[in-house]
This record gives C-alpha cells, sequence and structure tokens, in this order.
C-alpha cells in the first residue's frame, strides 16, 4: 500500500487535485477500485502535506444481494465516516422503464444521488476509483461509438452542482489494483446488476487485450497521446514538490 499510495500521489500533484484542509468524499460502489483507492487516499492522509479528511458514500441502486454491511465495518476500522443512500433506481430503470440500453442513464443517476449527497454533508469534492486501464477505454468507446477524441478529466468541475470530481488512480493499472485488493482481502461487494460484464466497454477491454498482443505498448502510447495533445483537462500540472506539513510550499 505504501508503493501504491506513491503512485496516488504522483497523480494527485500532477493535476493538483487536492487542496489544504478539504473534506473529501470518496465514491464507493463496492467493487475492488473504490475500495483501494479508499485506503490508499487513507494511506496518503498520514503523510501528505496538504491536510484534508475523508467520507465514504455509497449509492444503492436497490439491487438484490448486494450487501455493504462489510464495507461499514472496513470504514469503521480505518476511522473514516460512512454514509449509504438508498435509491429505488434499479425498479426505475429496469422494472418501471424497462430501459433496453440502462447504463447511461443508470449512470446519470447515480452520479446525481452522488452529488446531492455529498453536499447535503458539506462536501463539495469527491473522488472516483477510475483507473489507467478505464481511462484508455473510455478513449477508445469514444472514438468507436461516437467518433470523437474524449474521455473523462483527471479533475472534473460539475457546474450545475459545484460538485469537483478527482481520479487520483489514473496512474494504477487494473492489474495491481486487482492484486492489491485480493492480497488485503479487502471485502469486495460483487455486483448483482444484469448488465454487469455484458455493456459495450467490455467490447472494447476485449479488442484492446486482442491488439495489445500484437502491440504491447498500446495502452501506454494512447494514454501518453492524451496527456501530450493533450486532451482537455490532460495535460498534468505539475506544481514544485509539495514540502513536509509545517513548511511553505
Amino acid at each position: 500500500m505504501n508503493k501504491f499510495a506513491g503512485i496516488v500521489r504522483r497523480c494527485v500533484e500532477d493535476y493538483d487535485m487536492i487542496q489544504e484542509g478539504e473534506r473529501i468524499a470518496v465514491g464507493i460502489s463496492g467493487g475492488k477500485d473504490s475500495l483501494v483507492l479508499l485506503l490508499a487516499l487513507k494511506k496518503l492522509q498520514e503523510y501528505y502535506p496538504r491536510r484534508f479528511e475523508l467520507e465514504a458514500v455509497t449509492i444503492d441502486m436497490g439491487f438484490e444481494g448486494m450487501d455493504f454491511s462489510p464495507v461499514a465495518k472496513l470504514c469503521e476500522k480505518i476511522d473514516v465516516p460512512y454514509t449509504v443512500v438508498k435509491t429505488g433506481f434499479k425498479q426505475i430503470v429496469f422494472d418501471e422503464r424497462e430501459e433496453k440500453n440502462p447504463c447511461s442513464l443508470c449512470s446519470k443517476m447515480r452520479r446525481g444521488a452522488l452529488c446531492d449527497a455529498i453536499k447535503a454533508r458539506g462536501i463539495s469534492k469527491i473522488a472516483l476509483g477510475h483507473h489507467f486501464d478505464d481511462a484508455v477505454e473510455t478513449f477508445m468507446m469514444s472514438l468507436f461509438y461516437e467518433g470523437r477524441i474524449y474521455c473523462f478529466q483527471p479533475v472534473t468541475y460539475l457546474d450545475r452542482s459545484g460538485v469537483t470530481q478527482i481520479r487520483p488512480m489514473l496512474y494504477a493499472r487494473e492489474g495491481t489494483i486487482r492484486n492489491l485488493a485480493e492480497r488485503l482481502e479487502l471485502p469486495v461487494v460483487k455486483s448483482t446488476c444484469p448488465m454487469d460484464k455484458t455493456s459495450s466497454r467490455e467490447d472494447v477491454k476485449a479488442l484492446i487485450k486482442r491488439l495489445s498482443a500484437d502491440y504491447p505498448d498500446l495502452k501506454n502510447r494512447i494514454f501518453g497521446s492524451m496527456q501530450r495533445l493533450p486532451l482537455n483537462g490532460w495535460a498534468p500540472i505539475k506544481p514544485r514538490r509539495l514540502r513536509r506539513k509545517g513548511q511553505t510550499e
């Protein structure tokens, strides 16, 4: 975790994600990515020169069989306040509207509920668990399915809600995150969403895997091009290295 927190710190500093005295919510889906992010930020909190507080928030979509009580125990163990917001989004999207392509609507509803939940707690910044592979896949999906050069940004300000999203794990590989979650025996909550592992993202993931067999450096080149082009918001700021607490930056 010390080494992984160092990777997270590099991303945080490259994009100036954390300011002195902030309260930051971590969006917890229950999956490996968000749980590892929570622990990485908790570790970073121990020595990062800018002091910040952490809270964890889960939007319960209403899918049967998803028990977040082990996550609550983990948060209690590491002394991070944890809130679960129960919703009926599953019933709306799948039962009432019977959406054929529900992922987009689900994502918007979950994002809105997450913003409302943290604002109700007086928080205006949220950390999300997107990683290196997510960024490459999103770039490719936008190119293939939308015909545009696009990816979510490392830091995004949502002007409608006044919430800032940060993605501190963009330098971390999915395999590294998976291995860390297994070694730490994190209480991963298995998704019971009927669309899990069946989305267009899974198709792109499989395509990238096939292409990487012939072009092993493919993902590095795509990610690097996003920073060098750069895509909007993707040019690293690279501020001066922050000093230890008590010293002037």
